[in-house]
Parts: C-alpha cells; structure tokens; sequence
C-alpha cells in the first residue's frame, strides 16, 4: 500500500494510505494514523465532530461548523505522496470521533484539486512500492 502524509508546513500531522477512492468526485479517504503533528490541528477537527455530533439524528451547531470549516481552511494542510511529491488539493478533512467512539474513529477524507491531481494521486499511489 502507498503511505500519503498529511502534511501541515514541514510537520507531520498523520498518515493514510487513501484505500477508498470516488475518482467521479476526486477524493480519497482512509483511516489515519495521527503523527507527532496532529495534537496541533485535531482542536480543530474535533469543531467538526461536536457540530455535527456521531449520530445521524444529532441536529447540526451550523454556527460551529461554519466555524471549522474557516479553521480548517487557515490551516493550510498539504497532501504528500510516498515519493514527497504534493499532490494540489481543494480540502483535508479529518473526521474525529476518537473521544466518543475509540481510537480507531478517525478517517481522512482528501479533495483534489482538479482532474489532474485527481489522476496523479492514482499514478503515484500505482507507482508506490508496497511498504
């Protein structure tokens, strides 16, 4: 499996291997393994999981949603492939319910930024030697 680092600045923030692809869509998600990086954003991600709570009937905190899609937007997250090339994305999005549900709630979801990052994340994924 190819290992792509999510990046913010030179700091590692986690790992996913992206196993789940929409290409109609562009984006890729996985589990994530969090980095040494990560308690630095997931203040942020965690505004995602108390807007929008673990339930589908938990009704929506618009105000804090609107809240954490601006943080998350400042935090400038970068998509690394396992050869160090960035791959141009629209969004990041770690989904966190670790809190609520254990350790193995944490997912990263990736929207590239055009077809042609779209189409580099699959060549580059192909091209990794598994790890």
């Amino acid at each position: 499996m190819a290992r792509f680092t999510v990046k913010m600045r030179n700091v590692t923030v986690g790992w996913s291997d992206l196993e789940n692809r929409d290409s109609a869509m562009g984006v890729a998600s996985g589990p994530f393994r969090s980095g040494p990086g990560y308690e630095l954003v997931q203040p942020v991600f965690r505004l995602f999981a108390e807007a929008t709570g673990d339930a589908p009937t938990t009704p929506v905190d618009e105000a804090k949603l609107a809240r954490y899609y601006a943080a998350r937007d400042r935090l400038g997250l970068a998509l690394q492939a396992p050869d160090g090339t960035v791959i141009p994305t629209q969004a990041v999005h770690i989904v966190d319910f670790t809190p609520e549900l254990g350790a193995d709630a944490i997912q990263v979801e990736v929207f590239t930024a055009s077809a042609v990052a779209w189409e580099s994340l699959e060549r580059l994924r192909l091209a990794a030697p598994d790890a």
